[in-house]
């Protein structure tokens, strides 16, 4: 039988009652099953953190680094690439390994912006995966990124709080192309294997290539996501976290 990660919340047709109990929306059940957290303290930060960095690691300056390690770097830090004034976040712990940030470049560029996909759909993708690993620091730096995309506010709870997407079908914007995206990094993050009705959907809307730049998607962020978490990278004291968890 396959276990998947949340249950599915049961979803009661309006007008029918059930053990006594009046029928509710569905979003509104399922967000009642979490609770948000709130921001940390600087006094709550662990011991173990680097305060230039904020993570396990301290951040790297480009002059400690030989010509290879300068090349990787200005790569990151130039024009366009979101980190113009330094390197932070996952990207400032790979420095510590420059060839693979160099590496992993290209990998961001094709996979965010070079694929077929519009920044609303790869935004989907972005914080659907981060709601799967439960990673806090992608999903609340990615959320107001999917907002700034044109990503409906509904579709983005859709995600947050992992709603059933056969009652989500009536949302405005949630169409076939975008419950396939949540369906799929769903199936690829948390189960044995995508299922075949959900591999044989994305191939009919996306074609080959657009399911292999859909799995190499998920696969960067879910590699940003074991960078955060293996080095503990914190979101400033502060910051408003976004992702629920669910109640005790």
């Amino acid at each position: 039988m396959k276990v998947t990660k949340y249950p599915l919340v049961l979803f009661l047709v309006p007008g029918i009652f059930a053990l006594g109990i009046g029928a509710q929306n569905t979003a509104n059940a399922a967000e009642s099953e979490f609770v948000m957290l709130a921001p940390l303290s600087a006094s709550e930060i662990p011991a173990d953190i680097y305060a230039d960095s904020l993570a396990r690691l301290p951040q790297v300056r480009r002059e400690s680094l030989d010509a290879a390690g300068q090349e990787a770097f200005d790569i990151w830090v130039s024009p366009g690439t979101g980190y113009e004034t330094g390197l932070r976040g996952p990207i400032g712990k790979w420095m510590h390994s420059p060839g693979l940030a160099k590496a992993m470049f290209d990998v961001r560029q094709h996979v965010r912006y070079g694929s077929a996909k519009n920044q609303r759909l790869t935004e989907l993708t972005i914080i659907s995966t981060a709601r799967e690993i439960d990673n806090q620091y992608e999903y609340s730096a990615h959320e107001p990124l999917a907002r700034a995309a044109g990503l409906e506010q509904e579709i983005i709870d859709i995600v947050r709080f992992r709603q059933d997407l056969d009652a989500a079908e009536d949302i405005a914007g949630f169409g076939e192309t975008e419950t396939v995206i949540v369906q799929f990094t769903r199936e690829l993050v948390s189960e044995e294997k995508v299922s075949s009705d959900t591999f044989a959907r994305a191939i009919a809307l996306f074609g080959e290539e657009g399911v292999m730049d859909l799995t190499g998607l998920i696969g960067y962020y879910s590699f940003v996501a074991m960078t955060l978490k293996a080095f503990d990278v914190q979101r400033a004291p502060g910051s408003e976290l976004l992702l629920p968890v669910r109640k005790n």
